[in-house]
């Protein structure tokens, strides 16, 4: 299933406060700066339309929450939908999510990472590509702090038992656990736009946590 047209933007919404590019951050350029105050930090990589950042910077105002989106338009959609909603415990930076965690998040700085829903890069030529690689997974444990969650989703059976598997391979974080996930399901229970239209269309959801000792 594709992602579907983006709803247009109202012009009277200023969302640019919610809103980086990666590539005009300058080197040694702190993230909590970001926000009006230092808290707790969690990082979802690829933030799509922002559900999850909207929801959760909601329920959580006490965390500041970090989006990074590759896609521009997906960037700037969820900036705006952030600002409509006046979150500001939550901004979007768009750009490369491993470029992020190398160059810009510190060791033990990070509260948790949510991956939901990659992109699963279909034919084999094209795996290198998943975001779920050695390289990255080794990044997330750098920078998470003990007692860190990374919380990894899929739709895909084959990428999520070969992403545990990397998980698990790279680093020394603890799992996969799994995830318990309330029988009453609503618009306030859903991570993420993918997961309502998987779930919706009695599509399987494959559901893994890892802690960081």
């Amino acid at each position: 299933m594709g992602r579907r047209i983006l709803p247009k933007l109202d012009p009277a919404i200023d969302y640019s406060g919610h809103l980086r590019e990666l590539a005009e951050l300058e080197e040694g350029f702190s993230i909590q700066a970001l926000f009006p105050s230092p808290q707790p930090l969690e990082v979802e990589v690829g933030s799509g339309k922002g559900l999850f950042l909207a929801t959760q910077s909601e329920a959580s105002p006490h965390h500041n929450f970090l989006g990074i989106e590759i896609a521009k338009k997906y960037a700037r959609f969820a900036a705006y939908r952030l600002a409509k909603a006046q979150r500001a415990n939550a901004r979007m930076i768009r750009g490369d999510a491993q470029v992020l965690f190398s160059k810009f998040l510190s060791e033990a700085s990070v509260v948790a990472v949510h991956i939901y829903f990659p992109d699963p890069w279909w034919k084999a030529r094209h795996r290198k590509r998943r975001i779920v690689n050695e390289n990255f997974v080794r990044q997330i444990e750098r920078v998470l702090q003990p007692g860190g969650t990374l919380h990894f989703w899929t739709d895909v059976h084959e990428y999520f038992e070969t992403g545990c598997q990397t998980i698990r391979a790279a680093s020394q974080l603890a799992g996969p656990h799994d995830v318990r996930i309330s029988e009453e399901r609503g618009e306030h229970t859903f991570r993420t736009h993918f997961e309502r239209r998987m779930l919706n269309n009695s599509q399987p959801v494959y559901r893994s946590q890892f802690y960081k000792s």
